[in-house]
């Protein structure tokens, strides 16, 4: 997601080389006000920093609506070089856990991050196949992630929200079991707010939800009468109902993966975590280019100092 309008450029990459380290801590620990550090909660056994590396930035899947150009710019700023200095720099941080979809070029780079240099980010993956129209495929790119050492696999969000359209649910039940047969934590994505709702009438409980999650308060944000789809990218919102999403997410009995909390870089990050954290939001997933790993960090530590929430914290 990009958000150049909202930090000056160039004084964010030469702040890039005086970044410290950082040091993971556990649950709602106090924070350390001379250090960075995040906070970790837990997705089944996995321990997962608060704040979470986006992958579409890396895979250069920008949405940036109707500016054209921002693709080619993201994709030649994160060369594979720049994509392996983002991730080291995130666990610097602390930022301990990576969520991507499949994209070849990107589960080649991050087995040879992990396996040649070292690399200790987790990784949270989607398969993109679609599982009613090829499950042998989709059974394939399981396979293939649990080979590659994937942390946790989750169903795509663009794939649960048609199969609810669809009506199909039990083929999200399939994908939910596939996973849990690795012995690996199970989510579902969604976009569309049905999609949660659908589960949990079914009793389709997974380890994890990741759902958009963003308010309507910003200049380019829907208006009354564009909110017939669950999500479109020319009005630029993801999340439809935000109101809605607080009552429905607020008896989620697992954790809940908010993205799309800033309207891919319509709302700044200073209004955009303490508004997810504050609803409910057990973790937040951000696309950040390098630069902006540092300021993120900060923005989401002192808005968990002051969180005050009505769900309680799971996971």
């Amino acid at each position: 997601m990009v958000r150049f309008n909202r930090r000056n450029f160039i004084k964010s990459t030469l702040l890039t080389s005086l970044v410290g380290n950082a040091s993971l801590v556990s649950g709602e620990e106090k924070l350390d006000s001379q250090a960075l550090h995040i906070p970790c909660g837990k997705i089944g056994e996995l321990k997962i920093s608060r704040l979470l590396l986006g992958g579409n930035l890396l895979t250069h899947f920008t949405h940036s609506r109707d500016l054209k150009y921002v693709y080619n710019l993201c994709a030649n700023y994160n060369t594979p070089q720049k994509i392996v200095e983002t991730m080291q720099l995130a666990e610097k941080h602390g930022i301990n856990t990576l969520v991507v979809h499949t994209v070849p070029q990107i589960m080649k780079l991050l087995e040879e991050y992990r396996y040649k240099k070292g690399g200790r980010i987790q990784w949270i993956i989607c398969p993109t196949a679609y599982p009613d129209a090829d499950f042998d495929l989709y059974k394939s790119q399981v396979k293939q992630l649990v080979d590659m050492g994937t942390d946790a696999i989750y169903l795509w969000g663009v794939t649960a929200d048609r199969l609810v359209k669809e009506n199909k649910i039990p083929w999200i039940k399939k994908c939910f079991e596939l996973v849990k047969e690795y012995n690996l934590p199970s989510g579902i994505g969604a976009h569309d707010l049905d999609v949660v709702r659908v589960c949990l009438k079914e009793n389709i409980i997974p380890d994890f939800f990741i759902k958009t999650f963003h308010h309507h308060n910003y200049p380019t944000a829907p208006r009354k009468e564009q909110l017939i789809e669950p999500y479109s990218e020319i009005p630029g919102y993801w999340c439809r109902d935000p109101e809605e999403t607080v009552q429905v997410m607020q008896d989620v009995p697992v954790p809940w993966i908010a993205f799309k909390v800033m309207a891919a870089g319509a709302i700044p990050p200073t209004d955009a975590f303490p508004y997810a954290f504050s609803n409910g939001a057990d973790f937040v997933l951000a696309g950040m280019f390098d630069f902006e790993i540092e300021e993120d960090v900060r923005i989401v530590n002192e808005a968990l100092q002051r969180v005050d929430r009505k769900r309680k914290w799971v996971g």
